[in-house]
């Protein structure tokens, strides 16, 4: 882990703005509710507790997990140094030396312009963890979301539940009022982004696919038509498969985000070319 990226302004952010949901959700709607000294309320507050503290968890693994990048002792193998630019052109498969640091890059290799480096398996740069989400820590970036998605809907019930129970009256401040449909429609909206961010990564995991490979796929397959062939990305072996590749071959530690045993150096992967 990499504490140089603590200090970053959207990292502290993320953290400013996960104690706000938190102290609303617990403090203001759930007390505001059931009251947190009813078994209910407790109860409420701790499942919110344990599904915020699994999301922060989840946020500093990510965050301050080297995503992986190409060792300096790399060099491809003579097989895979003469892949055809034919080839290449239509599986979306790149293994070309990068410009700009100078190094050979392993398949599902990219440079990132922000870190200024290589990165395996590299699927976006995110500014709100400051880092690279790539080969060694997109488990943990899954999980993330996927805590998150829990943690927003959960807190969007105790919002909506809240507000329908709570008798409004004239006599109340509009300020008041404002503040709720504004916490309101923002966890709402945050529990939409997320679940659609989860739905997204959801179907690159079943595909084993990344975020630029779905879109180098999608040139890939155009090309490929044009030519009167058909594409298949060359790392999806299968759905079950693809996500054991991921998340691990226990699915009892699927969710757990330090759970990284399985992954192994980012150099290769297995892959299955199209018959067709």
């Amino acid at each position: 882990m990499e504490l140089k990226r603590f200090p970053s302004i959207p990292v502290l952010s993320v953290f400013l703005f996960l104690g706000f949901i938190y102290y609303v959700t617990v403090f203001i709607f759930i007390e505001d509710w059931l009251g947190l000294q009813t078994s209910a309320g407790s109860l409420n507050a701790l499942i919110f507790t344990f599904l915020a503290s699994l999301c922060a968890f989840s946020f500093c693994v990510c965050a301050f997990t080297d995503p992986g990048g190409v060792p300096s002792s790399y060099v491809p193998d003579v097989e895979e140094n003469q892949i055809s630019d034919q080839e290449t052109k239509y599986t979306g498969v790149h293994r070309v030396q990068c410009d700009k640091c100078s190094t050979h890059r392993p398949p599902r290799t990219h440079h990132c312009r922000v870190c200024r480096r290589c990165v395996l398996k590299m699927d976006h740069h995110c500014i709100w963890i400051n880092n690279c989400v790539g080969h060694r820590n997109y488990k943990s970036f899954v999980v993330l979301i996927f805590y998150a998605t829990i943690a927003s809907t959960y807190s969007v019930t105790m919002t909506i539940s809240c507000v329908l129970q709570k008798e409004w009256d004239s006599s109340q401040s509009l300020s008041l009022k404002i503040f709720y449909v504004g916490c309101g429609v923002m966890i709402v909206g945050l529990s939409m982004t997320f679940g659609t961010f989860l739905c997204w990564h959801i179907y690159l995991t079943a595909h084993n696919m990344t975020t630029i490979e779905y879109y180098e796929g999608k040139r890939a397959a155009w090309l490929a038509r044009k030519s009167g062939l058909s594409y298949h990305h060359p790392f999806d072996v299968g759905v079950y498969k693809n996500i054991t590749l991921v998340l691990g071959p226990n699915m009892l530690k699927w969710l757990w985000p330090t759970s990284s045993s399985h992954i192994k150096d980012g150099l290769n992967f297995p892959a299955t070319r199209d018959s067709s």
